[in-house]
């Protein structure tokens, strides 16, 4: 390869790096936005659209982009600066009744983010694949908020909790995480047509 060359192919991967920085940057801001939308709950674990925008960042970044996205959110927050659910911020919400959730975002975005093996795939089966993984990340994230609200409430149970959550999280989750996966997959074709992803 010639000098010419060989600082040409540089600069390309300094571009996509520079860019793929900045993505990650403005995404982890969105997430911040859409966590300030939420209801407060007498149990402490308000009602929120964040599995909306984690499933929108997901798919929109693809995964490997989306998990660095939702692990600079979580660090913003973890340092203090007011990122999450009604303008919190600091460990203590982290390692509070709400943590798990959030400790999971990076799986959940991960899964969302994930395309499908199979190239040759029709849209219908590649949308299937995307909202089967998507709601499998949900459930993790459900799965493991429940787990240390579980660990931390002491008056009540995982089963308690995942059972009230099949109530008042998991039906409005799901229907939030398929809305983002067909509204991200849209955006996403068109950031690709427009040359910034």
């Amino acid at each position: 390869m010639s000098t010419t060359a060989a600082k040409t192919n540089e600069t390309v991967k300094s571009r996509m790096s520079t860019r793929d920085i900045v993505l990650i940057g403005m995404f982890a801001a969105l997430l911040a936005a859409f966590s300030q939308i939420s209801l407060p709950m007498p149990t402490g674990v308000p009602i929120t659209i964040q599995a909306f925008g984690v499933a929108l960042v997901g798919v929109v970044l693809g995964w490997k982009r989306a998990l660095f996205s939702t692990i600079v959110y979580i660090l913003l927050g973890a340092v203090g600066l007011p990122v999450f659910a009604n303008f919190q911020g600091g460990l203590r919400v982290i390692t509070g009744l709400t943590g798990g959730y959030i400790l999971a975002w990076p799986v959940m975005a991960a899964l969302c983010g994930a395309a499908i093996p199979v190239k040759s795939a029709s849209a219908p089966v590649s949308l299937f694949f995307s909202i089967a993984l998507s709601v499998i990340g949900m459930l993790f994230m459900e799965a493991a908020g429940g787990l240390q609200w579980a660990l931390l409430a002491g008056d009540k149970s995982f089963g308690m909790i995942m059972a009230y959550s099949f109530t008042a999280f998991i039906p409005k989750d799901t229907a939030l995480t398929i809305a983002a996966v067909i509204a991200g997959r849209q955006i996403r074709r068109t950031l690709v047509r427009g040359g910034f992803i």
